[in-house]
């Protein structure tokens, strides 16, 4: 099966800093609105994308979250020499701010770049610290009295990188978790017999603490819950193997617990039966750090949902060099695509 490349660099390159969805939300919005029988956009801006299930007497609920918000930043202070400084939005390893370009969406955007004090000035003792956040500033090229006519404090800042092919992968900066959107998209759009009904929720400001899956998860009271979302691949030089956690190429991965949720073993059970039967490749997930939508969705209904999550393998997390295998995101679409046509052909009792 191949991806559709050019849909996913649309989806990856639009901006949207946590709480500052407006621009992807837009545009998922033009997408799914043909694809499914009713949308909504609740009040925190999630989208709420309702697919109707064909043997449902009972009414069954399936929340399908993919998280539409990407890691930025918020201006917090412009100096008198036109710099601007800035909070993070989401988790950054400081030392991937050098040497980038980002995009200060006032109004009218700005490309502006990430500065910080030159190697060549600084003592020894600089040069051995680790970087932090606060090192580094916003270069936008003008002076102060030009900046406030565009920039104001509280303005998002989202970083700049195209996607590109590179081999059987593809790679960007937020394929976490615009990947994901491009995954319920793409099964939306061949989904023709869901057992239940498919809540497909395109969800916000997860990047700063499942804030969005929480408030749509109450709302929908899912009775089954799958969160998409990225998780590591470090399948690289120097990583040991019980470091990988997952690896490009292996298939798409079945979360069995991170850092936010222990998925129920009824749903991990589910998913892994029906991606055997139908030969679709995945590998387990146990990430021990980090958290998903997988915890809003699956705490946040008035009874708790039955939940798991699909991860697609992503190398180089949180910085603007994320990778995806093409062959893991196919098999992500198949996984997701099947369980919601299969769910109610399985015994859920505990």
């Amino acid at each position: 099966m191949s991806i559709n490349v050019g849909l996913l660099k649309r989806i990856c390159e639009l901006p949207g800093a946590p709480g500052f969805e407006k621009e992807i939300r837009d545009f998922i919005l033009a997408e799914v609105s043909p694809l499914v029988d009713t949308v909504e956009v609740d009040n925190m801006g999630n989208i709420i994308a309702v697919k109707e299930g064909s043997r449902n007497p009972e009414k069954k609920r399936v929340m399908v979250a993919a998280h539409m918000d990407e890691i930025g930043f918020i201006v917090t202070h412009i100096d008198e020499n036109g710099f601007l400084r800035f909070h993070t939005l989401g988790g950054f390893d400081p030392k991937t701010l050098t040497a980038q370009r980002v995009i200060v969406h006032g109004k009218k955007n700005l490309m502006g770049v990430m500065g910080s004090k030159p190697i060549h000035v600084m003592t020894q003792e600089e040069r051995q610290k680790l970087p932090k956040t606060t090192d580094f500033f916003i270069d936008l090229g003008m002076k102060k009295e030009e900046v406030e006519k565009y920039v104001t404090v509280g303005d998002p800042i989202t970083r700049e990188r195209e996607l590109i092919d590179m081999g059987d992968c593809v790679n960007c900066k937020s394929i976490d978790n615009r990947v994901a959107v491009f995954i319920l998209l793409e099964t939306l759009r061949t989904l023709q017999d869901p057992a239940y009904d498919v809540y497909a929720t395109f969800t916000v400001q997860e990047e700063v603490g499942l804030r969005g899956a929480s408030v749509s998860a109450h709302l929908i009271n899912p009775d089954f819950g799958i969160a998409l979302d990225t998780t590591i691949a470090y399948d690289v030089p120097g990583a040991s193997p019980y470091e990988k956690i997952t690896e490009l190429g292996k298939g798409t991965a079945i979360k069995i617990m991170d850092a936010s949720a222990i998925c129920d073993y009824r749903m991990v059970t589910f998913m892994k039966e029906t991606a055997n039967e139908q030969g679709i490749p995945w590998q387990p997930e146990i990430l021990t750090a980090g958290g998903t939508d997988t915890a809003g969705v699956q705490r946040m209904g008035k009874q708790g949902a039955i939940a798991g999550a699909i991860s697609i393998p992503t190398r180089h997390l949180h910085q603007v060099i994320e990778m995806a295998h093409k062959e893991d995101i196919a098999a992500s679409i198949d996984l997701l695509k099947a369980c919601l046509e299969k769910i109610d052909g399985f015994v859920w009792s505990h």
